[in-house]
């Protein structure tokens, strides 16, 4: 399977990957149409910064059973609302839990 890897400190990517340095709306609809089908971002920044240009359709929030107190926010503070709508909540045999939300 294809893989674009958005990184602004990496120097290559392994084999069938393509490095990409910014996210530009414009090429990302244009690789999600290509693509075909569904498109997973991981990682809060990367996943921020399609946020913030509006290219997230849902979200997958994985909640485990652990409090670390630190960490990077999941959701950056930004100046506008965005409603979502429960599509799926699932618990998992070790505590985690999915909850997946569609865009309002």
């Amino acid at each position: 399977m294809p893989k674009v890897v958005f990184s602004r400190t990496l120097q290559e990517v392994g084999p069938n990957a393509e490095l990409v340095r910014n996210v530009v709306p414009d090429d990302v609809r244009a690789r999600v149409a290509q693509a075909g089908g569904p498109v997973v971002v991981g990682g809060a920044v990367l996943a921020a910064a399609f946020a913030e240009h509006d290219l997230v359709d849902e979200y997958r929030t994985f909640v485990a059973p652990v409090l670390i107190g630190r960490g990077r926010p999941a959701f950056p503070a930004v100046d506008r609302r965005t409603s979502l709508r429960l599509l799926e909540s699932r618990a998992f045999g070790n505590g985690v839990v999915l909850v997946r939300h569609g865009r309002g």
